[in-house]
C-alpha cells in the first residue's frame, strides 16, 4: 500500500508528494513538526496525516506478510526466468545485438544522448514493436508512453506504424516458399490504440502518474512496456532543493523497478545529456548526476560518430560494454547505411 491509497484528501495526498513523501516507509521515523514545516500546514493536520500512514502501514502489515514470506524464489528458478524472458526488438540488429536481443523485460533501461540524436524516435519505435507477436520480435503487448516535453508526434507514430506493417507483410511474405499473398491482421489505426498516452506538465504530475501506473497496469494487463521520454526534463527546470530532487527521483526509481519486475514489463527511460569535466577534459554524461546512474539495470548512450549515430551501451550486469550504429530513417529506427546522414524527421 502506498501515499495514494491513504486515507487522506486529494490536497494533502498532492502536498506529500510534492515534498517527496511518495511511501508509507518515507513517513515512518516523521515527527508531526517535521512534516508540517516541509508541507507548510498545521502541526495538528500532521498528526492526523501520520495517524492515517501508521493505520495503512498495520493494515498492509496484517494482509501482506505471508505474501512477502511466499515470494522468495531460488537462483535456478532466477535463471530459467531469464533464459524464457523476451526482448523488445529495436528494428535495428546491430543494436539489438549489444543489447542481448532488444530491450529485456523485468528491467528499467534508460537510454540519453544529446538533442537530435533520435531518443524520441526510438521511443515511439519500442511502443510500435511491443505489439508485434512474438514471432515478429515483438511481445503482443501495449504501450503507456509517458511525455513529459511535448515530444511525441502522432503522425510520426502512424508513419512507424505503417512501416511496422509493412515490415510484417515482407517477412512473411518471405517465409512463405509459394509466395502466395500473406495478411497481417493489425493495422496502423491498431497501434495507434496500443498507445496509452500520458502528457506531463510538472514533476509532481510525473511522480502522481508513476505512483497510479500499477494500479493502471492491474487494469490493463497486457501492457508490456513504459516509456518516460524524458525522465529528466521536470527536475532541471527550477529545482533548487537538490536534497529534495534526490529523495522524489531515488523515490520514483524504485518504483519503476518494482513495476517492471512486477508485471515482467520493460521501462525504458529517456534521458537528456549534458557536459562533464574530469581528467582535465569535458565529455558527454548524462543528466540527473552520479546518483540516478544507479537507477536503472542497463544504460545506453546515444552519440554522434561524424554524421553517424551510434548507441553506446555503457551499463548492464550481463552484457559487456559495446558500441553499434543505427540510423534513423522515415521508417523508423533502422540498420545504419553509408549513406546516414543528420537529417531532421517529423
Amino acid at each position: 500500500m502506498d501515499i495514494l491509497r491513504m486515507a487522506v484528501s486529494a490536497t494533502q495526498r498532492g502536498k506529500l508528494i510534492a515534498a517527496g513523501y511518495t511511501s508509507l516507509s518515507s513517513l515512518s521515523s516523521i515527527s508531526p513538526p517535521v512534516l508540517a514545516r516541509d508541507l507548510q500546514i498545521p502541526e495538528s493536520e500532521a498528526s492526523e496525516i501520520l495517524k492515517a500512514a501508521s493505520q495503512s502501514v498495520r493494515l498492509d502489515n496484517s494482509n501482506g506478510c505471508h505474501a512477502i514470506i511466499a515470494g522468495a524464489q531460488t537462483a535456478w528458478d532466477m535463471l530459467n526466468e531469464e533464459d524464457t524472458s523476451r526482448c523488445i526488438t529495436t528494428s535495428c540488429a546491430d543494436l539489438d545485438n549489444i543489447l542481448g536481443g532488444g530491450i529485456n523485460c523485468k528491467e528499467v533501461t534508460e537510454i540519453g544522448g544529446v538533442p537530435g540524436i533520435g531518443k524520441t524516435q526510438l521511443g515511439i519505435q519500442l511502443a510500435v514493436n511491443v505489439q508485434r507477436p512474438a514471432d515478429y520480435g515483438g511481445l503482443g503487448g501495449k504501450a503507456i508512453y509517458i511525455d513529459t516535453e511535448g515530444s511525441f508526434m502522432v503522425e510520426r507514430a502512424l508513419q512507424i506504424a505503417e512501416a511496422c506493417v509493412e515490415d510484417m507483410l515482407e517477412y512473411r511474405g518471405f517465409l512463405r516458399k509459394n509466395f502466395e499473398p500473406c495478411h497481417v491482421s493489425m493495422q496502423p489505426k491498431d497501434f495507434l490504440a496500443n498507445i496509452f498516452y500520458f502528457r506531463i506538465c510538472s514533476y509532481t504530475e510525473q511522480l502522481a502518474v508513476v505512483n497510479y501506473l500499477d494500479k493502471f497496469i492491474s487494469d490493463h494487463k497486457d501492457v508490456k512496456l513504459v516509456i518516460i521520454d524524458s525522465v529528466t526534463f521536470h527536475f532541471r527546470q527550477d529545482f533548487d532543493d537538490m536534497a529534495l530532487r534526490t529523495r522524489l527521483l531515488s523515490g520514483m526509481a524504485l518504483k519503476l523497478i518494482k513495476l517492471a519486475k512486477k508485471n515482467s514489463l520493460a521501462v525504458v527511460l529517456l534521458n537528456q545529456a549534458t557536459t562533464k569535466y574530469s581528467n582535465g577534459s569535458f565529455h558527454l554524461s548524462l543528466a540527473l548526476g552520479d546518483s540516478w546512474s544507479h537507477a536503472c539495470t542497463n544504460r545506453v548512450i546515444l552519440y554522434w560518430n561524424g554524421n553517424e549515430r551510434y548507441a553506446y551501451l555503457d551499463k548492464s550486469p550481463s552484457l559487456p560494454s559495446a558500441s553499434a550504429p543505427y540510423s534513423v530513417t522515415p521508417k523508423g529506427i533502422r540498420d545504419a547505411t553509408s549513406s546516414c546522414k543528420r537529417i531532421k524527421m517529423m
